[in-house]
């Protein structure tokens, strides 16, 4: 049982990911609780793309189903969980999430450490909430392009920056399989993996708008701005996404709703 605060609700599993079923305001609380208790943990949001992933990718399911809080990144994900008879209260993206976190971190006094995205977009995500947030304390950042040799020494000026929240923004599966690797070497007790969000919060890339977000279609407006680059990622995911959901939702209900063993960093209120 936990000791540093209400218990989370069990996880469900949408389409062999597992989800924590919690509101925008619950995952704050959550991720409070998270950072008061010291202890390295790992968050993940999940989406199609990375559910599609996660079923060809055991390891990857793996460091999902063991990161502290998992969160439904896509209103896909949400429809799906329907679909399923797994239902989740909202979507909580990583963009809304990690903007979020930056005015809990000035709030509370947190500290924060920027690492990932190319050097001059980071230096904006560094500027833009210098500008945004006068009190937030800011611990270090650091572009994300880094050598083998370099990791050693990456990981020591994240650890003695006294961070409480690491934003690692590379891209997926890149950054779920690094933070899991050097998690404990890292010493943060919050650690996020925001993969393109530097790049929004940083005004290189433009996000849908609010309709779009709502309706699902914020693919749609992604595609647009790069379809060179994202028709294999939206066209063949998404329908990769749904045979996915097609092939739980002829399974015997009683196993729709099976999910992978946990296991909580946090080791407060589940086995």
């Amino acid at each position: 049982m936990s000791t540093t605060g209400a218990a989370t609700p069990p996880r469900v599993s949408v389409a062999g990911c597992p989800i924590d079923p919690l509101t925008f305001a619950e995952t704050l609380a959550r991720i409070e609780r998270l950072i008061s208790a010291g202890t390295p943990t790992q968050h993940c949001v999940v989406n199609a793309h990375k559910a599609v992933l996660m079923e060809r990718d055991l390891r990857l399911r793996e460091i999902v189903s063991g990161c502290a809080l998992v969160n439904a990144d896509g209103q896909s994900i949400v429809w799906a969980a329907r679909i399923l008879g797994q239902p989740l209260p909202e979507r909580v993206t990583g963009i809304d999430l990690f903007q979020a976190l930056l005015q809990l971190a000035a709030d509370r006094g947190y500290g924060v450490y920027f690492l990932g995205a190319k050097p001059a977009v980071v230096e904006k995500v560094v500027a833009r909430a210098r500008r945004e947030h006068a009190r937030l304390r800011i611990c270090g950042w650091r572009h994300g392009y880094w050598t083998d040799d370099e990791v050693g020494d990456l990981i020591a000026a994240v650890r003695t920056s006294n961070a409480d929240l690491l934003f690692l923004g590379i891209p997926s599966p890149r950054k779920e399989y690094w933070l899991a690797e050097h998690l404990q070497a890292l010493g943060v007790p919050f650690c996020m993996g925001v993969g393109g969000s530097f790049d929004v919060y940083a005004g290189e890339v433009k996000r849908a708008p609010r309709w779009m977000q709502r309706t699902g279609l914020e693919w749609v407006f992604r595609f647009a701005q790069e379809p060179g680059r994202m028709w294999r990622r939206y066209l063949l995911g998404n329908l990769s996404f749904l045979l996915l959901v097609l092939r739980y939702r002829l399974r015997p209900r009683g196993r729709r709703g099976e999910q992978p063993a946990r296991r909580d960093n946090m080791g407060d209120d589940r086995a």
